[in-house]
């Protein structure tokens, strides 16, 4: 029997992501994304911090589809910039996830700032949302950190968001030069998705 768990997300890369990592936990897991269920109005994300906005997606999803429901949200957070972009990374420029917009705002913030003084680091929250008895729903949330810094030019043409300007802790290349595997193993998504995957994993077996 194929499980199904939804993410509230269309980010392709996102869903695949998820796809490897709970795979390997519940071997027929079906990650569904919004492009995949009956379109529903998707919550404005209005908390300060990150488990806040995805606590909001992972409820509005289990409430729209039933599945048990992921979300998550995550940024990069500049120490220079005092934690920002943090939770408006998506859209520091103004504009929802225009990738090119933000990284170039980013580097112009940070023109000139010092080698030494670029530490940031991505973060993450999952939360994970599902049926239990009459109408309740459970909750759980993990957090996941990869710590680095912000470099002076856009290198690579993997991931996505700030991936191209980010190099993390103990690395050369960025995280959009890394191959997924690489990525998987040191990304803050990629520790919170495998810290909640056997979390996932428990709760489809008991449903």
């Amino acid at each position: 029997m194929v499980e199904q768990v939804f993410l509230a997300s269309r980010n392709a890369k996102k869903l695949a992501e998820m796809q490897r990592i709970l795979a390997e936990h519940v071997p027929d897991v079906e990650v569904l994304g919004l492009d995949d269920v009956t379109p529903y109005d998707e919550p404005a994300e209005t908390e300060p911090t990150f488990e806040g906005n995805a606590l909001i997606k992972a409820r509005a999803g289990v409430e729209a589809t039933g599945l048990p429901s992921l979300a998550d949200d995550s940024g990069l957070c500049v120490d220079e910039l005092h934690g920002m972009p943090g939770v408006l990374s998506a859209r520091w420029a103004g504009v929802a996830k225009d990738d090119a917009s933000n990284n170039r705002l980013l580097l112009e913030q940070l023109a000139d700032v010092p080698d030494e003084r670029r530490a940031a680091h991505f973060t993450c929250a999952v939360a994970f949302a599902y049926p239990v008895g009459a109408g309740g729903v459970a909750e759980h949330v993990v957090h996941g950190e990869m710590p680095g810094r912000v470099i002076r030019e856009l290198r690579g043409d993997g991931g996505f968001g700030y991936d191209v300007l980010f190099v993390a802790d103990g690395h050369e290349l960025t995280s959009a030069e890394l191959t997924v595997a690489e990525k998987d193993a040191i990304s803050h998504r990629g520790k919170a998705l495998r810290e909640i995957a056997p979390y996932v994993a428990d709760v489809l077996a008991g449903l």
